[in-house]
């Protein structure tokens, strides 16, 4: 610990154990950090103890700190209103930030006498009618796309009628989501009408719609326009498929904001799905940077969201607990006028709703880091089990494999975002010692491996890269064995056992304290059997390998001026020792690398007599 730190842990050890806001400045004195405590004390002097125990982002922060100074309030309450007013006024770097630049969004209706439909961010004065605005540009997108589709509306570039019959329909005809004015078959009455419905549709919503629509089909059918009110009531089915579809982001309590986490500990995504009236009328995403998950960070993030959003709802839906959910609900409620509940639902549809807007936010993370959305969940899923700070984008595993104490090896493999990288497998013959000893033989394996470390380390590459996780296929007291090694080494990565069952299948995941279940997480159970499966078949199969190997070096090898090299060439030669053993002396003599002592050696080592 250096001077500066220490001067400031012990300026930190001096705080009251009062509620207040605390405020961190660097060398110029400008304000980088605000933060609120329960208990100045505890809370300022965490920052200046051990960094091992920060993540990256704080790690830096605290790295850049020269002053820090408090303020002492009444409550806890009281703290986190300060604390949103200051951070409004100074915006400190390390603090989340968010900022409200979606502004409004429009349905657009050109001036063409074949009118398209589109949704805009901007309003401008090019005579065509705009509806709105609205607030959410989620909601505008996805009515207009599914007006579209609903009463079949081009979506293409094409100009008419000067394009028509220009080329061929595109695929939406086919598959019956445009009218294709295009092949010239389509009148302009029927497609103004269209238009006409699709507009009435956004502005009315799905009911109105289907009860226009109705009235429309019924005189249709009086007048005998049988083919006119066939499309109607094809479309009156399209609107009412839609409606069925959006049940199913549906739920029962109708005013709620679905807030979820991901982060791989570098980066992070916020997800919110915002419900009115029981359905799902918005989706806002934030990436932030250095956010590895910790209460703080969720809190920090509510608050910052809420201080920029003016409509409040009743239900705030959280992905997992915050130690100051009480006092971020009290400041919700007096800002929205009456009470708002935050909650973290463990069954049933909230939770499935969670879920949901978990996987959103995996998904847009996954994009940022070049992998999928289902790799990037059951990594994420892995960490909040195991309590890691980060995602454990680079897995080593580790099994060992012997036969009663013979041929004693070791096998390593490698998963890379969720994914085998059978360039870094490695394989370990165990040289230590003879015999059987599991916990030893890994023991000297992880020795070896990160002593190859501290000769490779500044090539971040095979033995030179750091892992971020380490599971080993076995139970506490290979977990022991190699915690020693740990600390004798003063090595720093989190590290597992796979424990299996009686039938040699993934029960649970251990180390030296507890077992913890995988059964529950259908993804991570999958994934680490993989994992365990994976290494096992590695180690196996070089131990067979080795077992093949001095197999073949006990029958020919043991043979007179027969060495390595020979006897390789020999089984090259004849294909199998049968047909070795069956071969005459001249048939040996002109064998490759063979001479005439070889030759004879051989011969009668298969041809002695008792």
């Amino acid at each position: 610990m250096n001077e500066k730190i220490k001067a400031l842990r012990k300026k930190a050890m001096a705080l009251p154990l009062s509620p207040g806001v605390y405020i961190m400045h660097d060398k110029s004195g400008k304000i980088i950090y605000i933060g609120k405590a329960k208990a100045l004390k505890n809370r300022v002097s965490q920052y200046f103890g051990s960094q091992n125990n920060h993540p990256e982002k704080v790690r830096r922060m605290v790295d850049n700190v020269d002053d820090f100074e408090y303020i002492i309030t009444d409550s806890e309450f009281e703290a986190l209103i300060l604390e949103c007013s200051l951070i409004k006024q100074h915006t400190p770097k390390y603090n989340i930030l968010l900022k409200d630049d979606k502004g409004y969004s429009y349905i657009r209706i050109s001036n063409d006498k074949w009118r398209r439909i589109s949704y805009t961010l901007q309003k401008q004065e090019d005579g065509a009618v705009y509806i709105g605005p609205y607030k959410s540009s989620y909601y505008v997108k996805n009515a207009v796309e599914e007006a579209v589709k609903i009463f079949r509306l081009p979506t293409c570039n094409k100009k008419f009628p000067e394009d028509f019959r220009k080329g061929r329909p595109c695929l939406n005809f086919h598959i019956k989501q445009c009218m294709a004015p295009c092949t010239g078959r389509i009148s302009f009455k029927e497609y103004d009408e269209s238009v006409n419905q699709a507009i009435e549709f956004l502005k009315g919503g799905s009911s109105q719609s289907i009860k226009q629509l109705t009235e429309e089909m019924n005189i249709a059918s009086e007048k005998l326009e049988f083919e006119r009110a066939a499309r109607i009531r094809d479309k009156i089915q399209a609107v009412k498929n839609m409606a069925t579809k959006q049940k199913v982001v549906a739920n029962k309590i109708k005013d709620q904001d679905v807030i979820a986490l991901v982060s791989d500990g570098e980066k992070g995504c916020f997800q919110i799905f915002r419900f009115e009236n029981g359905s799902l009328v918005d989706r806002e995403s934030f990436i932030v940077n250095g956010v590895t998950g910790q209460e703080e960070e969720i809190s920090e993030f509510i608050v910052s969201y809420y201080t920029m959003r003016s409509d409040l709802p009743k239900n705030v839906t959280l992905d997992r607990e915050i130690s100051d959910a009480e006092v971020i609900e009290k400041w919700l409620s007096e800002k929205r006028g009456n009470r708002v509940y935050i909650t973290v639902p463990q069954r049933g549809e909230q939770a499935q709703l969670v879920q949901m807007c978990k996987n959103n936010a995996a998904e847009a993370v996954a994009q940022l880091k070049g992998r999928t959305s289902r790799e990037y969940s059951v990594l994420e899923d892995l960490k909040n089990l195991l309590g890691l700070e980060k995602i454990p984008e680079y897995i080593e595993s580790y099994d060992i494999s012997n036969l009663a104490g013979s041929e004693n090896v070791a096998g390593m493999v490698v998963f890379e975002k969720g994914k085998p990288l059978k360039s870094a497998y490695r394989k370990f013959e165990i040289k230590g010692f003879s015999g059987q000893d599991d916990y030893a033989s890994m023991a000297e394996v992880i020795t070896r491996r990160f002593d190859e470390y501290e000769k490779e380390k500044h090539t971040n590459d095979g033995f030179g890269r750091m892992p971020d996780l380490i599971l080993l296929d076995g139970g506490k007291g290979q977990v022991a064995a190699v915690k020693q090694v740990f600390e004798e080494k003063n090595i720093s990565v989190p590290l597992f056992g796979m424990v299996k069952d009686s039938k040699h299948r993934t029960r649970a995941i251990t180390n030296e304290g507890r077992e913890i279940s995988i059964s529950s997480n259908r993804r991570v159970f999958t994934f680490v059997s993989s994992v365990q499966d994976e290494v096992h078949r590695f180690a196996i199969g070089y131990h067979h390998q080795r077992r093949k190997k001095n197999t073949f070096k006990s029958s020919l090898t043991d043979i007179d001026y027969v060495g390595e090299t020979r006897a390789k060439s020999l089984l090259k030669f004849f294909r199998t020792i049968e047909n070795i053993k069956n071969a005459d002396l001249q048939e040996l003599e002109q064998a490759p690398k063979m001479n005439k002592n070889a030759a004879i050696a051989v011969y009668n080592y298969f041809h002695k007599t008792d």
